[in-house]
């Protein structure tokens, strides 16, 4: 089962299209809440991407709701810069969500409010206030799949 990436209201198109790329390199789920920043036409989500776009398992949505009514039995982490935890204090199995919010605001207080326990950020001196999103999100992915073994990634490109 893969993993998943959720962007709740992503505002910049070149994150977007990088995080597709790690998706379509790692094989993970894409899932993006409505509204977005961009249009899906845009240039430089489809520059960001590359020729990838094929390989990318995206779903949209229209709330974060609805991502979990979808999908009611999965594991939600959520991302923050407020979180307490670090993501290296979980231990992740396949099919886990990881959720990240908006470029310039983060995630609703009220959603991390809800999830106390799944809420986790990654370290970070205090000289900046976050990691770009698209780092962020492929750090995550590939501690998870790290942590899982790497299943179904040992081939070389081009085999």
């Amino acid at each position: 089962m893969p993993f998943h990436i959720v962007l709740v209201h992503p505002e910049i198109p070149a994150n977007t299209g990088n995080i597709a790329r790690t998706c379509a390199a790692t094989g993970t789920h894409l899932h993006l809440v409505r509204p977005l920043g961009f249009s899906t036409d845009d240039r430089e989500l489809k520059r960001a991407g590359l020729d990838y776009w094929y390989a990318v398992n995206i779903t949209y949505y229209d709330s974060f709701e609805e991502v979990q009514a979808a999908h009611p039995s999965a594991r939600f982490f959520f991302t923050s810069t407020r979180s307490k935890r670090r993501y290296s204090d979980f231990e992740f199995r396949d099919g886990d969500f990881f959720v990240f919010g908006k470029e310039t605001k983060g995630l609703p207080q009220e959603l991390l409010d809800r999830h106390p326990d799944t809420c986790m950020r990654l370290p970070m001196t205090d000289k900046v206030r976050s990691l770009n999103l698209a780092n962020t999100a492929a750090i995550l992915v590939y501690e998870a799949l790290k942590q899982t073994g790497f299943p179904g990634l040992d081939v070389p490109a081009g085999e």
